[in-house]
């Protein structure tokens, strides 16, 4: 991976965007995708889609990653100057005592602060063995009175997002970052726009990234119901399989195996035939895939397949490890791959594949 691409991904990766606030990564996103779009449109709850026309009289194909990333909303402000705050999005307590945090204002500045909570010496001894309440959390940005706190600016409703450096592992391909839920989805998306504005396509191609998927893939409904595919794919994360005391049966992708071929998830059966023909293309262009359900959880493609009188659909996601925590890791072929793979398949659906796609 060349630097200007692993520039772009610490450029999203830094973006701070929980859902309902993504205008960091909005922006982002219209910087890059401004040279190759013919037009960027709006849907008019924030989510972000290039058009590229290859042939005006082709199909429409969506593909569109998610702006939105898990983080937290500031809720009140104690007499003491600590921040209490409402998770936004899907957390596990375990994995958020004594991480670092930022606080964006309704200004824009911006305050460090750590996640509290009682030390170890004053619990029970029950309550050692319990998860930590996230209620019972706090956030000390090093404050000592609710005046203080209001005279920074800092108020009920302001975002709250991990706060973490983008490193590559030990000069390896291993890529940890905050947010790669799911700004490498829309990485994806960025790039294959990309690809195909240089070597053309036989469609329309819409390529975007929604807003509020992990509040409930909201975004997904309203730009799919603005573009009106004939096609859709969600570009997202997985969960990764290789860590210790994760069993087969739970997740067995692997980092650096390649894309995840989703078949089943929580929210959507995936169109059999659209799911066929991306593997049929991933085999005959020797793209390594894995095939992965999410009995647990969805996608975009969840919402996106039930706009309107119905729009073929399908997810393809990156393996990643530490999903939904401050931290987490992908593999830097993974992503390289599911480029590769994307690219290739809008390649291929021209008016005659795609109909023949939609047949029954």
């Amino acid at each position: 991976m060349n630097k200007d691409k692993e520039e772009m991904l610490i450029q999203l990766t830094y973006a701070r965007g929980i859902a309902g606030n993504e205008d960091e990564v909005r922006e982002l996103f219209k910087n890059y995708a401004n040279p190759y779009a013919d037009e960027i449109v709006y849907d008019g709850l924030g989510s972000i889609i290039a058009k590229h026309e290859g042939d005006t009289t082709g199909p429409k194909i969506f593909i569109s990653g998610h702006l939105d990333e898990v983080g937290f909303m500031v809720t009140r402000v104690t007499d003491s100057g600590f921040i209490k705050f409402q998770p936004i999005g899907g957390w596990w307590g375990q994995v958020m005592l004594a991480q670092q945090v930022e606080i964006k204002t309704g200004q824009g500045k911006i305050f460090h602060g750590v996640i509290g909570s009682k030390p170890p010496h004053i619990l029970s001894p029950k309550s050692r063995n319990e998860p930590y309440k996230i209620e019972d959390m706090f956030i000390d940005i090093g404050a000592s009175t609710n005046d203080e706190v209001m005279a920074w600016g800092i108020r009920p409703g302001d975002m709250i997002t991990p706060y973490i450096e983008y490193r590559r592992m030990n000069g390896t391909k291993f890529l940890l970052a905050k947010a790669w839920d799911n700004r490498i989805g829309t990485a994806v998306s960025l790039e294959v726009l990309k690809n195909l504005a240089k070597t053309g396509h036989p469609n329309i191609l819409f390529a975007g990234s929604d807003v509020q998927e992990e509040v409930g893939l909201r975004g997904a409904q309203t730009s799919t119901h603005l573009i009106n595919p004939d096609l859709a794919f969600a570009l997202d994360t997985g969960t990764a399989g290789d860590t210790p005391g994760i069993k087969p049966e739970e997740a067995d992708s692997k980092l650096g195996k390649g894309p995840q071929i989703i078949i089943y998830d929580a929210s959507m059966v995936p169109h059999k035939k659209l799911r066929d023909f991306v593997i049929s293309i991933a085999e005959e262009k020797q793209i390594p895939f894995q095939y992965t359900t999410i009995s647990g959880g969805g996608t975009d493609a969840g919402k996106m397949h039930l706009t309107k009188d119905g729009i073929p659909s399908l997810a393809i996601t990156i393996p990643t490890r530490y999903l939904h925590s401050h931290t987490s890791m992908i593999h830097e072929d993974d992503y390289l791959n599911t480029v590769k793979l994307v690219t290739e398949v809008i390649k291929q659906l021209d008016k005659k594949t795609v109909n023949n796609l939609k047949s029954y």
